[in-house]
């Protein structure tokens, strides 16, 4: 089992910039790979990023690339992401994720979950 908690949501104005945090506890971080996904009001949840198990891999959705940034510290089992730019459009729960395979942008292909932090860009 891997235990996932993200943290640093918050209300931002358009334009700003927020970091989420997603700590890590269980087995062994470095052993995963890591995705962010968010949830918009109405809407499905969707595929943002994800990192590979060392860090050296990076994969976004078209939406966000260029904006977000996700990096790990598997020294401290954490993974990141650095938000832009945002707009309300990036207005959603966003939770993080682990799997065992770089790359993958379902749902399905992830086997660990956090429960999510609210993030709101106001215009």
């Amino acid at each position: 089992q891997v235990q996932l908690v993200e943290s640093g949501g918050g209300l931002v104005q358009a334009g700003g910039s927020l970091r989420l945090s997603c700590a890590a506890s269980g087995r062994t971080f470095s052993n995963y790979a890591m995705g962010w996904f968010r949830r918009a009001p109405g809407k499905e949840r969707e595929f943002v990023g994800c990192i590979s198990r060392s860090g050296s891999l990076t994969h976004y959705a078209d939406s966000v690339k260029g904006r977000f940034t996700i990096s790990r510290d598997n020294a401290k089992n954490m993974v990141y992401l650095q938000m832009n730019s945002l707009n309300p459009e990036d207005t959603a729960v966003y939770y993080c994720a682990a799997g065992s395979l770089y790359g993958r942008s379902l749902e399905r292909e992830y086997d660990y979950w956090g429960q999510g932090t609210q993030v709101t860009v106001s215009s």
